[in-house]
């Protein structure tokens, strides 16, 4: 029996009885047909216990990448516990891309997709957005595709893992493409909240940076493409927006500056530019508690003037919050179906009690904005508040249900959230 261990931040310790670290799909699929409860764990970047199970965890981060490159329908299919920065690297090298990344290069690709994880733009959908195809283990044993044309791919996609472990992928790419980044210090919330469209979609991928103290936001991170909008490019914006753009890495961003990706406008390739955290270092702090809520982007400034009403409780505990905005998009359970949306996300101090504590209050006073949780990290919405801002809870719970009567893939969690 191999000790399941906990999540990456360390936030959860992982009450499953055993792990099985699959190295082929042949060992998912007899884990499959032999164990009872169940759940896929990744590269355990989820910060709550979305991914535990009172029976067996299946890891897939072990079973190689094995990509296959298909130019002429531009895809990808790769296996499902590859690491986003590794793929990234791979398809570079070999003139393509993928159309967003998030903020860490070393989750894994189907543990981000289940959880719909997200990096930034205002015409960029989350990741799962670029899936053509899934590959998956179901609660019979048995290894099936979901592919576009499935009825249930909707709901499959951002799947929390409710159906069974996705062992291969398969993405949209589209043709290499080269960035910049360049950060600016200064924004005041008055210049923010009179038009965050400007700001947020000053570039290709933005983000904001904020400890809502002050009349500062706090730094604005622009990642302009250089092949397809030549003026979004252009440092030279708005001074009102946002003040000095930054000429040197000697003022500290997050945490270090040595494990961030490039920065001060040098060109290089999507992949080193995309993510804020480059692949070889640490991702983040990692000594931290991670929330995070969608809203309407149409609905930014009220939200955000009703989180900074808090501020001198939520400042003490803060590292940092970034807002970040997703394109509208189809998938049943992800944080911007159907509506254009701005991700409010909150890193926190180790400071659980006191977190515990203020999440209450921050979803009491995004309740008006109908606010949707990112499924892996800490929030206190229950049942009655997920079905309430979840249209299609009830849809996709019921797809869940129909492909695992038995349950074998639910959990505590699923269950009191109403996904199972």
């Amino acid at each position: 029996m191999t000790t399941p261990g906990a999540t990456w931040a360390r936030t959860h310790l992982f009450g499953a009885q055993d792990l099985i670290e699959a190295t082929t799909v042949d060992e998912v699929v007899a884990a499959l047909q032999t164990a009872g409860p169940v759940r896929a764990l990744g590269t355990r970047h989820s910060f709550n216990d979305l991914a535990d199970t009172s029976g067996t965890l299946v890891s897939v981060t072990g079973i190689p990448m094995d990509a296959v490159l298909d130019e002429t329908r531009r895809e990808v299919t790769v296996g499902g516990g590859t690491r986003y920065g590794v793929l990234a690297r791979w398809l570079e090298d070999r003139g393509w891309a993928l159309h967003n990344l998030g903020s860490l290069p070393h989750i894994s690709i189907a543990g981000a997709i289940a959880t719909g994880t997200h990096g930034s733009g205002h015409g960029n959908g989350n990741l799962a957005t670029a899936v053509r195809a899934l590959e998956l283990v179901d609660a019979t044993g048995a290894l099936v595709r979901v592919g576009q044309d499935d009825p249930d791919f909707a709901a499959i996609v951002v799947g929390l893992g409710a159906v069974g472990i996705v062992t291969r992928v398969t993405l949209a790419i589209e043709p290499s493409y080269r960035m910049r980044q360049d950060v600016y210090a200064g924004l005041t919330w008055d210049t923010f909240l009179a038009d965050t469209d400007a700001v947020t979609g000053s570039a290709y991928s933005v983000s904001v940076f904020t400890t809502w103290d002050g009349d500062i936001v706090g730094d604005v991170w622009r990642k302009s493409r250089l092949d397809a909008d030549p003026e979004r490019a252009d440092p030279d914006l708005p001074a009102e927006w946002f003040g000095a753009r930054w000429q040197d890495a000697t003022r500290e961003l997050v945490g270090s500056t040595e494990n961030l990706t490039t920065q001060l406008g040098t060109p290089g390739a999507w992949a080193d530019r995309l993510t804020h955290f480059r692949l070889d270092s640490v991702p983040s702090n990692g000594d931290e508690i991670q929330s995070e809520y969608f809203i309407a982007r149409a609905d930014a400034r009220p939200a955000l003037e009703a989180v900074r009403a808090l501020s001198s409780r939520v400042t003490p505990h803060l590292m940092v919050t970034e807002l970040r905005t997703i394109a509208a998009d189809q998938l049943w359970l992800s944080g911007a179906y159907e509506r254009d949306a701005l991700a409010i996300h909150f890193t926190w101090l180790n400071h659980p009690d006191a977190v515990r504590e203020l999440l209450p209050e921050i979803e009491r006073v995004l309740a008006p904005f109908d606010p949707r949780p990112h499924w892996g990290k800490w929030h206190s919405m229950d049942r009655s508040l997920i079905e309430r801002t979840v249209p299609r809870l009830a849809d996709a719970r019921a797809v869940f249900e129909r492909r695992d009567p038995e349950g074998r893939f639910a959990n505590a969690h699923l269950r009191a959230l109403g996904v199972r």
